[in-house]
């Protein structure tokens, strides 16, 4: 029993150090940061601040109001903002804060920018947003024309040390015009930094430029309502790990950065429309009464932002992929008023945890005499660390799940050795008691093998898929960021569905295109054939549910393939760190250009004469033509698969080859002709329209080449 003692204690610190240098060196971060987000859209509730913040949003409706009633292009003129805020000085609003850089002068007229300088002068107090830390800011030094709107923080260098704070210490900034500048109370920092995962937890509250500190645009709106008209400004304190600020004590990490506690998903903070200020300003302007009373943002602090996907302020947050960049701000000053940042426990008490939990894990498990025991203890023990970090968000605290649970996982792994190897335990038992936890088939595959987890690559022999959305970006400019974001959910799980139906490797996405092959890394003797009888499936499906999407959003989708046959480098390619399973190759390349060539025939899938000689007799197709291609100087002959054999098609094949036959042999009227049967083919109208300019321009000649000038 000693013994046994012994070697759990010493399995117990062995696993919590083992999880801990994984964790000091990244390598558990981003699953961490999966489960954060689960534990903030799980827990996040409003604060007892969130009533106090009001969010006024510039979105598609009010874009398409302003430009069909006022006659108002993007960008909008200054006298507009105006508006808004003589509506919010109405209402009495403590501070404003504008999430919009005002870099430049007005495009308007002269009298635009000092009209809007004035209504800020004249309105609530305003905080103008700044950009800290631009690679193209104007400024390197604080320009003498700006009033200097800097915090009082001290003990920032002591607190500094050794810190290079390459984050916190900017060189250069963007500005806003002067007559915004000096007509603001404080300058707010727009600049937001995603954790390495692209999504945005952590802010700073401040940043520092020559030698001044300029807040963010959140903290700044509190700042502002504290403005000198109205008191002087609160000094700040930096002190450990924490910025001290009145009663207030504000958690920061060694950048200087403090964790958001997100309220809810967006919209969670009260948005109204700037169009709907708008109105109702002019309402009041002409003795009429407005649908929304100023009384509405008394006393409340109040931001503008964007939310309309094409002004590009759509920022990623554990809540939503899409969320405005200003609700980031409000959710910083909502955190700041109530108080509740999240915080997070010292290295030192981290790794004290983990020694504590991996050893009662390892000490449970060599004590554990019977299977059904030993199942349970493992499904509780695991469970634990999230439960705690689950439990702990109420109290805003991040406890770290991951390096938890993979402490326990080792200690209990080598609880179990030490049951076979002290107590003689058979092979078959350990195997059974893993057999729940065990990865998928190509998952095992990998373990057996961990040569495949480095980096590098092998030359093989594969079938490339790439697809794109014809007109996606118009398309994307009609709908909402939720529309959008529904359309391509759909549409990108039915294509992918299929293409792993046929034993297809996704690659990536690139918003709507897909980029996916065959023959890795699983060897597939068919992969050509998989490959077309995806290409069909994929239009055949998009096919099928066109109506549908045309009715939900209005707009008609229609797809383009391209698919290629060839020898690439498959393999795992990036960094040390982060890398993906892809191919590199000219190979790969064509397929790609060939998906845009669709373009130019009208065809839905093109596929190289590699991939159609290989894919075999299970298909009905017709030759496209020679093309060269972008980039290539040898021409490449390319098909269009219509079905399967089993299927019926439109155009009759016989018929089309003679056309075809009459074209290469220069007999253009003729060929004309023939192609004009089928007026609702693409690809015969667009030979017939060819052969045509062909016929009527005397002794012009044709190769039968389409050198193609466009991707």
């Amino acid at each position: 029993m000693i013994k046994k003692i012994c070697y759990a204690l010493a399995l117990g610190i062995a696993a919590a150090l083992f999880a801990f240098w994984l964790d000091g060196r990244g390598w558990l971060e981003r699953i961490e940061f999966t489960t954060w987000n689960w534990r903030v859209n799980v827990r996040s509730r409003p604060g007892v601040a969130t009533e106090d913040i009001k969010i006024i949003v510039v979105d598609e409706e009010s874009l398409q109001w302003a430009a069909d009633e006022l006659r108002l292009p993007w960008p909008w003129p200054r006298e507009v903002y105006s508006a808004i805020l003589q509506f919010l000085s109405r209402g009495g609003a403590r501070a404003v804060a504008f999430d919009v850089l005002f870099l430049d002068h007005s495009f308007r007229d002269a009298a635009d920018d000092p009209l809007f300088g004035e209504a800020i002068r004249e309105g609530p107090p305003f905080v103008a947003a700044a950009f800290l830390g631009d690679p193209g800011g104007r400024y390197t030094n604080w320009p003498s024309h700006i009033p200097d709107h800097s915090l009082n923080v001290t003990g920032f260098e002591a607190w500094r040390g050794e810190r290079t704070l390459s984050d916190m210490r900017m060189e250069r900034v963007a500005m806003p015009i002067p007559a915004v500048a000096t007509n603001a109370t404080i300058l707010g920092d727009v600049r937001g930094v995603p954790d390495r995962d692209g999504i945005i937890r952590r802010v700073h509250l401040f940043r520092e430029f020559d030698g001044r500190f300029v807040p963010s645009l959140g903290f700044g709106t509190y700042m502002a309502a504290q403005s000198p008209s109205r008191g002087r400004l609160p000094e700040l304190r930096m002190e450990g790990n924490r910025i001290l600020s009145g009663r207030r004590r504000i958690p920061v990490d060694a950048e200087g950065r403090s964790i958001l506690r997100y309220r809810g998903p967006p919209g969670t903070h009260e948005r109204f429309q700037a169009a709907q200020l708008i109105q109702d300003e002019i309402r009041i302007q002409s003795g009429e009464r407005p649908r929304l009373s100023p009384v509405v943002f008394d006393n409340k602090y109040v931001l503008l932002g964007f939310s309309a996907p094409g002004l590009l302020d759509l920022r990623p947050t554990p809540m939503s992929p899409v969320t405005p960049g200003v609700e980031v701000h409000a959710t910083m000053l909502d955190n700041f008023l109530s108080n509740d940042f999240v915080r997070t426990l010292p290295r030192n008490v981290q790794l004290l945890l983990l020694m504590v939990l991996a050893g009662c894990g390892a000490m449970v498990i060599v004590f554990s005499r019977r299977v059904w025991s030993l199942a349970a203890w493992f499904i509780a023990l695991l469970s634990l660390p999230s439960a705690i970090g689950f439990y702990l968000y109420e109290f805003s605290l991040w406890w770290p799940i991951v390096p938890q649970t993979v402490a326990l996982a080792v200690s209990m792994v080598g609880g179990l050795t030490i049951n076979y190897a002290l107590e003689g335990r058979q092979k078959h038992f350990i195997k059974s008691a893993f057999r729940h936890y065990l990865s998928p088939a190509v998952i095992d595959q990998i373990l057996q093998n961990p040569q495949q987890l480095k980096l590098g690559g092998e030359r093989r022999t594969l079938t490339i898929f790439f697809s794109d959305l014809a007109g996606f970006s118009a398309i994307s400019e009609k709908l909402n960021a939720e529309q959008l974001t529904t359309l391509l959910n759909d549409y990108l799980s039915d294509m992918t569905e299929l293409i792993l139906e046929e034993g297809g490797t996704l690659d990536k996405y690139e918003g709507d295109a897909i980029i996916a092959f065959w023959n890795a890394p699983l060897a597939q003797e068919d992969h050509a054939e998989r490959a077309v009888r995806a290409a069909l499936k994929c239009q055949k499906r998009l096919a099928e549910r066109r109506p549908e999407f045309l009715e939900r959003t209005g707009c008609e989708l229609t797809m383009r393939i391209g698919v290629n046959t060839g020898d690439v480098v498959v393999g795992n390619m990036g960094s040390r760190e982060r890398f993906d399973y892809t191919v590199l190759g000219d190979a790969a390349n064509l397929a790609s250009r060939l998906e845009g060539a669709n373009k130019v025939f009208g065809t839905a899938i093109m596929v190289a004469e590699s991939t159609w000689a290989a894919a075999g007799d299970g298909f009905v197709g017709r030759p496209i033509g020679r093309i060269r291609v972008v980039g290539r100087k040898t021409p490449e002959q390319v098909f269009e698969p219509l079905a399967l054999t089993s299927e019926s098609i439109a155009v009759s094949l016989s018929e089309f080859a003679k056309a075809m036959e009459a074209c290469e042999q220069g007999n253009y009227e003729a060929a004309a002709e023939l192609f004009d049967q089928w007026t609702n083919d693409p690809l015969s109208c667009t030979y017939a329209q060819r052969c045509r300019r062909l016929s009527s321009a005397s002794g012009e000649t044709w190769d039968g080449i389409w050198n193609l000038t466009e991707k």
